[in-house]
């Protein structure tokens, strides 16, 4: 193998803020390359500045051996660098050939020779294997074949370089098998690729070396044969993975305690593989997992968000049916999911009126909740969690992430809830208000309420956790009880293989 792009010393802020961190990366020929790291650490800009989209602040790049600063996606196709991104950039109204050739349609006598646009458009599907017809919508065919057609497309127009942002994500396992032959024989003719997926399962697969980013730095490089899954995982996650047990109660909850909710063989075809989920008042049930592996669409399904395809879901043992988030506001349960701003607080209304929300859906929007108790409702939880500046009044666009984060909580404490979903509960938050936000958890533990966690912060886990259910590749792999729940144990079972998704 050869070199064919090389970065060096890259730096990137934005508003004075440092996202890439004297970063370093590498490509070969005849390699396919895998770009991992959770969220924030820093892919997506690495990719944008190698494909032109973004203007590094310092560092090199060299193409071939030749230094490059390509300084937009066309200049950079036009150097050899193509990409595809992970919603397909074709037009779904115009035939496969317009797609392949969109831009650089062949001419003849001034007008485009749509003979010879289908000629060679006949001939680039044959070359991967694509059973498609040019003259035929692109909208006619699966996400998987427009996935290989965007890919055949960048390859023909670069042919050095290809970047695919996670090209799985859409696709099933024998979509993927399809796409990956494709990958591996463009590799074999000598094209350099990289792929940003979060699916260990295919990194294992299909990669060749991987390199891991985390908080703006590049932490590793290293060829894939030679590194087990557990040392990948560490080399993501980053951390000391110490005991933590302060808060976890081993006597809360006994597996012989019945459960109020169960879910079995539950499942979405394409989100998140079939489980079973018991869970019981006075438990916390803590959910792990690397990003993509299937948290919060755990979470979606079971709040209703997403409606789901396979088993049932019993509440006090009687089948319940979860078609929206009204349906289980009714049935008693609360969720705060993991996007605060864009899916949790309404901006522009005061904390007031964020706190009742929930309370007022359950009602129904023709039974409004009176001024009085909502303003009591306020005053309540204002004082109880703490929110600071204690003013209803304040439009919560203006709190910090914890304030507005133990608003939401608020939100559902006030709809008195039987079950609590938290999807990363402290992420972005200050240290004072994650303190609070750990030790409300384990008050409502003991309280008697039935909480399921999800969070990306192992020792989190391990301190309140009755249970822990690890994820790998949007499947529910194995369930750590009591002792069993150490940091070293929950990385081990993140790293164990599942079925790609």
């Amino acid at each position: 193998m050869t070199g064919v792009l090389t970065a060096q010393g890259i730096d990137k802020s934005f508003f004075g803020v440092k996202v890439l961190d004297q970063v370093n990366f590498d490509l070969q020929s005849n390699e396919i390359h895998a770009l991992l790291g959770e969220n924030g650490a820093g892919k997506s800009t690495l990719v944008k500045i190698l494909t032109g989209a973004y203007r590094r602040d310092a560092g090199k790049m060299q193409l071939a051996g030749a230094e490059v600063e390509p300084r937009s996606v066309a200049e950079a196709q036009a150097l050899g660098i193509g990409t595809v991104y992970q919603e397909v950039n074709l037009l779904d109204n115009l035939t496969v050939a317009e797609n392949l050739y969109l831009g650089r349609q062949p001419r003849r006598f001034g007008l485009v020779d749509r003979a010879k646009m289908r000629r060679d458009a006949r001939a680039l599907l044959a070359r991967y294997g694509i059973d498609a017809d040019p003259d035929e919508t692109l909208a006619h065919y699966p996400v998987a074949i427009r996935q290989i057609i965007a890919i055949a497309r960048a390859v023909d127009l670069s042919g050095k370089v290809l970047f695919l942002d996670e090209p799985t994500a859409s696709l099933d396992a024998a979509e993927v098998q399809a796409l990956f032959a494709v990958l591996r024989q463009l590799r074999d003719q000598g094209l350099g690729i990289v792929i940003i997926t979060h699916f260990l399962d295919q990194v294992y697969q299909i990669a060749d070396r991987v390199t891991v980013l985390r908080n703006g730095k590049m932490v590793g490089n290293r060829a894939i044969a030679d590194l087990p899954r557990r040392d990948l995982v560490a080399m993501m996650l980053g951390r000391e993975l110490a005991e933590a047990t302060a808060h976890r109660d081993p006597d809360a909850a006994p597996p012989d305690t019945p459960a109020e909710f169960r879910f079995q063989h539950y499942g979405k075809r394409g989100s998140i593989a079939p489980f079973d989920l018991d869970l019981r008042p006075g438990e916390v049930v803590g959910i792990a997992g690397l990003l993509g592996s299937g948290r919060t669409e755990t979470a979606r399904l079971l709040f209703g968000i997403d409606r789901a395809d396979s088993g049932q879901a019993l509440v006090d043992g009687q089948p319940v049916t979860l078609t929206s988030p009204e349906d289980a506001i009714r049935l008693g349960f609360g969720m705060c999911p993991e996007e605060r701003k864009s899916d949790g607080i309404i901006g522009d209304l005061s904390v007031r009126q964020n706190i009742v929300l929930a309370l007022q859906a359950r009602r129904g929007w023709a039974n409004p909740v009176p001024r009085r108790e909502a303003d009591a409702l306020a005053a309540r939880y204002i004082k109880a969690l703490d929110i600071r500046p204690p003013d209803p009044n304040r439009p919560i666009k203006f709190l910090s992430g914890g304030n507005q984060q133990k608003a939401i909580l608020a939100r559902w404490l006030a709809t008195d809830p039987r079950l609590l979903i938290l999807d990363e509960p402290t992420r972005g938050i200050d240290i004072g208000a994650h303190a609070e936000i750990i030790n409300l958890i384990a008050q409502l533990r003991s309280d008697g309420m039935a909480l399921v966690v999800i969070s990306s912060e192992i020792e989190e886990l391990v301190s309140y956790s009755s249970r822990v259910i690890i994820l790998s590749d949007r499947q529910h792999v194995r369930e750590l009880r009591g002792a069993e729940i150490t940091p070293q144990a929950i990385v081990a079972a993140m790293a164990t293989p599942g079925a790609a998704a």
